[in-house]
């Protein structure tokens, strides 16, 4: 048996503590991570200097640095969310009634563990807390496999996390971070059927293919942010403007930017000469349908099939549509099922695109920005699932269990022929 085969069945083994572990022993094991985080914050930063600056000796673009950088800051809000997942109530073990049979037996449901959740991902080191603490309140032991470009930053979390358990007499086998950067031993992970149950991709489009199409497991698709902004014939221009401008500026690195503004032709001749003033003084580049064209300096001409781009920088596409549903046909087009966003103030319009628009996550007059875990009150996210089966949007510890059946009876058999 390889180290890849041994580590797995080694989580597999460890899951099982978990599901008899009280919840209150998990909240305290996670605040303790927290704790440890925020005063090992010097180690931590240091580490990830090292990272960073080995990414930029290769060259990575800066979507990638960005993602990968940690600051004062963004370990605060790690920290932070870390205690929001411990006011959650523990989804592990609910029951609800499903029926009361004839016979008199009782039928409930009770929600479980789902076992092993094996995340890959590239960068974003802050994963590497969240998924495995994620997975622990959830009752799952975490195998992470984080990207080379990450190392230090990975190794020092998990050493932190890893030595938690310890201290709380639960098998550092919960949490294991595979070191190992052959591709050989990422394929044999994803073959170790009978020890992991579910395996989440989260990082580019080649990641995320690459997993889809090797893996004998389960997989749920974290895919790329092809997110829209569609300011309708009866938005309110001032929120528009403000969604907009946030939406592609703020962050341009992550999944939830906004990478294509789509506009009511109606209000064009009026609302697209302020974008255009208000995105290039954001040093936005700008590539337009042959209608928007005009409104821009410079803006570079995109075909009707060259849209769906996720630009993760500072540019967009931008495009004139002549009505609501010519708007949600292009998003069922070129979106990719993540966050999709309507400026409006005509409500009935709204929810024609909240029940018709193929996306995990609408907004109506908000932020693509705000299509996050720890700001839809899930504490944390594992990432977000463009996948429907069995979680879509945002996944938290809720989506982190499954349910099997429970059935109370009194010594009832089941007749013949029946």
């Amino acid at each position: 048996m390889n180290n890849i085969e041994t580590m797995a069945r080694n989580a597999k083994r460890a899951s099982k503590v978990l599901m008899l572990t009280p919840e209150d022993v998990k909240n305290r094991l996670i605040l303790e991570v927290a704790a440890r985080i925020s005063s090992n914050k010097d180690m931590i930063l240091q580490a990830n200097f090292v990272d960073v600056i080995g990414a930029k000796e290769k060259g990575v673009d800066d979507a990638f640095i960005d993602r990968l950088t940690l600051t004062e800051d963004r370990l605060d809000e790690l920290c932070s969310n870390l205690v929001t997942l411990t006011k959650l109530d523990d989804p592990v073990g609910k029951t609800e009634h499903f029926s009361t049979r004839p016979n008199g037996l009782e039928v409930t449901k009770m929600s479980v563990p789902l076992g092993v959740i094996c995340m890959i991902y590239e960068a974003r080191p802050n994963v590497t807390v969240e998924a495995a603490l994620m997975c622990l309140k959830a009752g799952n032991a975490a195998i992470l496999k984080g990207g080379k470009e990450a190392k230090n930053t990975n190794l020092a979390f998990a050493g932190i996390i890893r030595l938690t358990l310890a201290e709380f007499a639960l098998p550092e086998n919960l949490v294991t971070l595979v070191e190992s950067t052959d591709r050989e031993d990422l394929l044999t992970l994803m073959k170790q059927k009978d020890s992991i149950d579910l395996v989440i991709p989260r990082g580019g489009e080649g990641l995320v293919k690459f997993v889809s199409e090797h893996s004998l497991i389960p997989v749920i698709q974290h895919f790329k942010g092809v997110c829209h902004l569609y300011v309708d014939k009866y938005a309110d221009f001032d929120k528009a403007i403000n969604i907009l401008i946030n939406g592609k500026t703020q962050r341009t690195g992550v999944c939830n930017a906004l990478e294509c503004l789509l506009v009511h032709k109606d209000i064009a001749d009026d609302f697209l000469p302020v974008a255009a003033r208000v995105l290039e003084s954001h040093g936005v580049k700008v590539n337009t349908c042959e209608s928007a064209h005009k409104f821009f300096l410079s803006p570079t001409l995109l075909t009707p099939d060259s849209f769906g781009q996720e630009y993760l920088r500072k540019e967009i596409a931008i495009r004139t549509v002549p009505s609501l549903i010519e708007a949600i046909t292009h998003i069922d087009q070129f979106g990719s099922n993540h966050t999709e966003v309507i400026i409006t103030e005509d409500k009935d319009r709204a929810n024609t695109f909240i029940k018709t628009v193929d996306a995990s996550v609408c907004m109506v007059n908000a932020s693509s920005r705000f299509s996050d875990g720890s700001q839809l009150g899930l504490g944390a996210e594992i990432g977000i699932a463009t996948t429907k089966l069995h979680a879509y949007g945002p996944m938290g510890i809720e989506s982190l269990v499954t349910q099997k059946f429970v059935v109370s009876g009194e010594g009832q058999v089941r007749g013949t022929g029946v």
